[in-house]
């Protein structure tokens, strides 16, 4: 039982250690990311047509990003209310790319990283018939 203990704080350990190594503006941009996939912070996605210059579609609010480049798309998660959510996908081609901007400045810590723990995740939700 005590080797199982002694790694469980040698890891916590090497984690707290590394955390250490990174960059004030590394840290703050790993913590923006959390709490944008969080749906915390309000943000602009637009698409662009490289050729003929002109906006395509345009996507603001509480929105996660994530570049799927084996299909050549972005999907974009919005919160838009109390447990409601939209999802779009978009592709990307030569032509057309994206910006994806923070419309609200926040508060986030330079000095730590942040774990977020979501019970519904981790404990599924079991249906009783």
């Amino acid at each position: 039982m005590k080797p199982k203990i002694l790694l469980a704080v040698f890891a916590v350990s090497s984690i707290i250690g590394l955390s250490g190594c990174s960059s004030d503006a590394r840290v703050a941009s790993s913590n923006l990311s959390e709490d944008a996939d969080n749906f915390k912070i309000n943000r602009r996605t637009v698409f662009y047509n490289g050729i003929n210059g002109e906006y395509i579609l345009s996507i603001e609010g509480k929105c996660s990003i994530h570049k799927d480049g084996a299909d050549k798309q972005l999907e974009v998660t919005c919160k838009t209310g109390n447990n409601q959510y939209k999802k779009h996908y978009l592709g990307i081609s030569d032509n057309v790319t994206y910006f994806s901007e923070q419309i609200d400045g926040t508060t986030v810590s330079p000095n730590f990283y942040k774990v977020v723990f979501k019970p519904s995740v981790i404990i599924p939700n079991i249906e009783v018939r």
